[in-house]
């Protein structure tokens, strides 16, 4: 193995405590349109695309409308976690120090553009990575979107870390190895190695 790629929400940070402030104060301007979310509501669309999380929180404005509403949320939340930043697993830097010193480290998320920028400018993670991508920048899938970092960075064995189903069948579509993080927001139903908290990665693939 001479790789790891992150996903990034459920993974590396918990955002939503800032994430749910910013989304409710545009939301407000939409006032018998949509109602207000919640932490679990951001929680549960965590690693959709944003068309896919426009269908499941407003599923009943029509598809233009949903985008313009979730296109204002983007830019404020990456507004607001570039100057307050989210929630960090425990031990995330020391697990990142660690693991960069033998391999090489990625994050892929299906984020908007400017969103995984936030998480860099805040909490200045961005040494430990290599690269990055997700679907605001290059309208790929997260499976295409992985295996474009591997393409240009020529990676020939990572694994990826995620929390997610659609996680696991990117980790599939892209050919690698899955490692489900446990402690994340979401269920699984299969993975090639399991943690329950962050530095579980240590030492995972000298077994």
């Amino acid at each position: 193995m001479d790789s790891i790629i992150f996903d990034l929400d459920g993974t590396l940070w918990d955002s939503s405590d800032v994430v749910v402030v910013g989304w409710n104060n545009v939301l407000s301007n939409y006032q018998g349109l949509v109602s207000a979310v919640t932490k679990e509501d951001l929680q549960g669309i965590m690693g959709l695309q944003v068309y896919e999380a426009g269908r499941k929180l407003f599923p009943n404005i029509d598809e233009d409308t949903q985008q313009r509403i979730l296109r204002e949320c983007c830019e404020v939340e990456c507004l607001c976690l570039a100057k307050q930043g989210g929630r960090l697993y425990e031990g995330l830097e020391e697990v990142l120090k660690a693991l960069s010193v033998k391999y090489k480290l990625f994050i892929v998320s299906n984020c908007q553009a400017g969103y995984i920028e936030a998480f860099y400018e805040y909490h200045q993670l961005q040494k430990y990575f290599i690269d990055y991508e997700n679907p605001g920048r290059t309208g790929l899938s997260k499976g295409e979107n992985i295996k474009l970092v591997m393409e240009r960075n020529h990676l020939s064995s990572p694994v990826y870390v995620g929390d997610t189903e659609g996680d696991m069948k990117a980790a599939c579509f892209a050919g690698i190895p899955f490692v489900y993080a446990s402690y994340g927001f979401g269920e699984v139903s299969s993975y090639d190695y399991v943690i329950d908290r962050l530095d579980g990665l240590l030492g995972l693939f000298d077994e």
